[in-house]
């Protein structure tokens, strides 16, 4: 019984903060051409990662340039890996071919990753790759090329609607105008 008295306060608690939390809905290609949103405008929308991605490249032993990430010994290689987590904001930094965006999750414009609309995920702009080979991509980041882990591909942009559609109008009647 006292138990009660602290499940239903934590509970509305809850309930309360996630209300106030953004509402995320997948990003796609109906959504982009239906608002005919311009690279301009896109660059003022907040995107937000579907689901973490993990990107591995091997370093070579001459290699000592190493900027962002995380190094790891894996049989004797020295691998950097960078992960980008579930709900990690973006921005857009450029558009590639009117569908493809580039989308920077970490400061510096040349560290983005390319997302697409995806026919077999509804037009959701999942991450492309070069190629892709058992569920894992060759991506380019940062002018070097890594590959994805296994199931990256299903990672798509998440945008928020209530957001996007909170629209500021200026308005003003016209006074006209007479002859003197």
């Amino acid at each position: 019984m006292s138990s009660n008295k602290f499940v239903i306060p934590v509970a509305f608690c809850l309930l309360l903060l996630s209300a106030c939390s953004p509402k995320l809905t997948p990003f796609t290609e109906t959504l982009k051409t239906t608002n005919k949103w311009s690279e301009s405008e896109l660059k003022k929308i907040q995107f937000y990662l579907s689901e973490d991605v993990k990107i591995r490249r091997q370093i070579s032993d001459a290699s000592t340039e190493i900027i962002r990430g995380e190094i790891k010994m894996e049989n004797g290689k020295q691998i950097e890996e960078i992960i980008i987590p579930k709900g990690t904001p973006g921005i857009l930094t450029s558009m590639e071919g009117g569908q493809k965006l580039a989308i920077a999750f970490e400061n510096g414009n040349e560290h983005f990753l390319i997302f697409g609309p995806n026919e077999k995920q509804q037009g959701r702009y999942t991450l492309r790759a070069s190629e892709w080979k058992n569920q894992m991509g060759k991506v380019k980041y940062g002018g070097k090329t890594y590959v994805t882990s296994t199931g990256d591909g299903y990672a798509c942009l998440m945008v928020d609607l209530k957001k996007i559609t909170d629209v500021n109008v200026k308005s003003r009647v016209a006074k006209g105008r007479t002859v003197n």
